[in-house]
């Protein structure tokens, strides 16, 4: 592949786990966004910067943990949407099948079917002038650093027929390809769309073939038992993702700017059912929040943890002083459906508890305070919000654990007679977690800070399972 005539841009949502690819000519100015999310303007800067026009927005699936940012490139650059035929999409776009081939310059991007994760997933080729001869694969979730995107997202029915129609796409496509071809997945580490093994964004088939615990599979039955164990719980927003992408996501038009609410204004739309939304980070949000408020730091990160613990649809007022975390809390929540963003506290807390209205505040508790708390005659709960394969790799003994995301949903008998303390990795999950029990009506509460890494860095005592 000559370097001068084609070019690969890579955009990592770290968030997400997810990367989107910028796939252009130099020889003929033009290029193709390959998963891109949202909010656009990104894209747009670097075709800008690249002097590349946008002639294509493509996606390999419908997916389900992001809203596909296809309809805001054709609305905002004019590019032409291209997505699987079997997608069934409910708006302008070009379907595309096996076989059909876009032109890139000298190169072309030959769309080949490769199911498993989805049903209609496809991935696309990129070959060398003769169109025969491949160079790279952008997989989507087909084919990952170490293993493949789940197939479970779409129900129990339908998770052993997906993984069997991925097993065949394995074998018989994407790792029959030549061993240099370089392979471009969008799942990657930190998506709970994939289980990947390796913090490396891309691969080659050749690596993946020595060394993809999927492709180690002897036979079927084998493959089927390593592809359908071990996958953790993901966000309940997962389940509207798909609808929305095949429907067609409202267009945005650009990153909505967040209108200021005054205290009274954002007091008085609480009272219509909205949801306050703090974003600070946690030690702000422990010094004093509006009460009742989720505390989701933006760090924690917003976009997966909103996704878990906040209604889908919500009507939501976001509380953060500084305005470029507003605008990064809005890029976040964009990008997974949260649209109904009706403004910010003006002034903050400062300025809610000036007009008089309550606040509350979280107390924290040291690993060392917590040792003694749990060692003496005092009650006190632990409650680990770590996902389960955490928890297993090690916990605090006499720690109740039950998933951060699971809080909001499921029926709760935690002791009330007693402090619940709140811990995690480090601190982030346990203040969200923290701020929904709280909602839930549980009072005394404390967030142990540093959560188990500190624990572990006191050389105290962990239990394994």
């Amino acid at each position: 592949m000559n370097p001068d005539e084609v070019f690969i841009e890579q955009f990592v949502d770290e968030g997400l786990g997810n990367s989107a690819y910028l796939v252009g000519s130099h020889a003929t100015h033009t290029a193709m966004l390959i998963d891109a999310l949202r909010d656009v303007d990104r894209y747009r800067y670097a075709a800008e910067r690249l002097s590349v026009r946008l002639t294509h927005a493509l996606d390999t699936h419908l997916h389900a943990d992001f809203v596909s940012g296809a309809r805001e490139l054709a609305a905002q650059a004019g590019a032409e949407i291209g997505a699987a035929a079997a997608a069934q999409l409910g708006f302008d776009h070009r379907p595309l099948a096996e076989g059909d081939v876009l032109p890139l310059a000298s190169q072309a991007l030959r769309v080949l079917a490769t199911p498993g994760h989805t049903p209609e997933h496809i991935s696309f080729v990129l070959t060398d002038p003769d169109g025969q001869t491949p160079r790279a694969v952008f997989s989507g979730g087909a084919l990952v650093v170490g293993g493949a995107a789940r197939t479970d997202l779409l129900g129990h029915d339908l998770c052993a027929p997906l993984a069997r129609q991925l097993y065949d796409t394995l074998r018989h496509k994407l790792l029959s390809l030549p061993d240099a071809v370089e392979v471009y997945p969008t799942h990657g580490a930190g998506s709970f769309c994939a289980a990947p093994v390796s913090s490396a964004r891309t691969t080659t088939i050749g690596r993946e073939r020595r060394t993809n615990r999927l492709a180690q599979a002897r036979d079927e039955n084998e493959f089927m038992q390593a592809a359908l164990s071990g996958l953790p719980s993901y966000p309940v927003y997962y389940k509207e993702m798909r609808g929305i992408n095949q429907r067609g996501p409202r267009v945005l038009g650009g990153v909505p700017k967040l209108a200021p609410l005054s205290a009274a204004e954002a007091r008085a739309l609480w009272q219509q059912g909205a949801l306050a939304l703090d974003v600070r980070e946690r030690q702000a949000f422990a010094a004093g929040h509006v009460r009742g408020a989720y505390g989701i730091p933006l760090s924690a990160p917003l976009i997966t943890w909103a996704g878990w613990l906040v209604p889908f649809g919500a009507r939501l007022v976001v509380v953060e002083d500084d305005a470029a975390r507003r605008e990064e809390a809005v890029r976040q929540l964009i990008r997974i459906g949260y649209d109904n963003l009706l403004g910010y506290l003006e002034g903050g807390v400062k300025a809610w508890a000036r007009a008089g209205y309550e606040t509350s505040s979280a107390r924290s508790i040291s690993v060392h305070e917590l040792r003694q708390r749990l060692r003496s005659d005092e009650p006190l709960t632990l409650l680990d919000v770590r996902q389960a394969d955490e928890w297993e790799a090690g916990h605090i003994p006499s720690a109740i654990h039950i998933e951060n995301g699971q809080l909001p949903w499921i029926a709760l008998s935690l002791p009330t007679d007693r402090p619940l303390a709140v811990q995690c990795a480090s601190g982030n999950r346990s203040v969200a977690g923290l701020s929904v029990l709280a909602r839930r009506g549980y009072t005394d509460l404390l967030q142990v800070e540093g959560g188990i890494e500190a624990w572990e860095e006191a050389g105290y005592e962990v239990e394994r399972e």
